[in-house]
């Protein structure tokens, strides 16, 4: 009687068929009998997203109400001195807690047309990423306000505060939990001249605006009398990630 034995090479082969029939399984089930490329998917993420996003807003305003409440209580009931109470105004205004008004400028940024066209001879045609806001034009625009004195600033409907992150995924702006499409609107109350003069002579801003001129990048900045930007009314707990023991 021979001996038969399985030659490494069948067995090999055998268990690739295997591990092949168990990913198209795997995958049936996930999809559950369905596309998962379809563009009806995406269009329910991206429905999910905006949903999370309104009701991140709908949190925020509950929460502002109730510190409004528990801010006016405790200082009812915490007996502090005039003096005391006059720093505890002043370091509210310091980290944008409480509202800011004056003369302001609101600040426009808008993607270009997609199937725009260099505006200035010798410029080579576009890519897609240069008719798209980014997360360093309004990065630039905001910084530059903050140099020209900014006493206070709003990014769309959201006050910046010491700890806010202005980050964009693609042509995407994420803000403190919530999502964001073009055009961006950037609101700045302080001197119009100064902030003006910030704008002009920052570099960053001046590179974005090579853009406006070449492929027709949108730009405005529109004055504004008497303006009133309201406090932040997020949480203000630091967020940080921790590594795993």
């Amino acid at each position: 009687m021979s001996n038969f034995r399985i030659r490494p090479a069948r067995l090999a082969t055998a268990g690739i068929f295997a591990l092949a029939g168990l990913i198209f399984w795997v995958s049936w089930d996930t999809a559950a009998g369905t596309n998962i490329r379809t563009d009806d998917s995406m269009l329910r993420l991206s429905d999910l997203i905006r949903e999370r996003s309104r009701k991140n807003g709908d949190l925020e305003t509950s929460a502002a109400a109730l510190r409004s409440r528990v801010d006016a209580l405790a200082e009812r009931d915490g007996g502090a001195t005039a003096e005391e109470e006059r720093e505890l105004a002043a370091l509210k205004r310091a980290a944008g807690t409480t509202k800011v008004s004056g003369e302001a400028l609101t600040v426009t940024l808008t993607d270009a047309p997609p199937d725009a066209t260099p505006l200035v001879p010798g410029v080579p045609d576009p890519q897609p990423n240069d008719l798209v806001i980014h997360q360093q034009d309004l990065q630039a625009v905001v910084n530059a306000l903050w140099k020209g004195g900014a006493k206070g600033i709003r990014v769309m409907d959201q006050r910046l505060i010491s700890t806010s992150a202005v980050r964009c995924v693609g042509n995407t702006l994420i803000l403190q939990g919530r999502v964001y499409s073009p055009p961006y609107k950037v609101t700045a109350v302080g001197d119009q001249d100064a902030l003006r003069r910030a704008l002009d002579t920052a570099p960053a801003v001046q590179n974005y605006l090579q853009y406006v001129d070449a492929y027709g990048l949108g730009w405005k900045v529109d004055e504004h009398g008497s303006t009133t930007l309201p406090g932040y009314s997020g949480t203000v707990d630091l967020q940080h990630a921790s590594p795993l023991e």
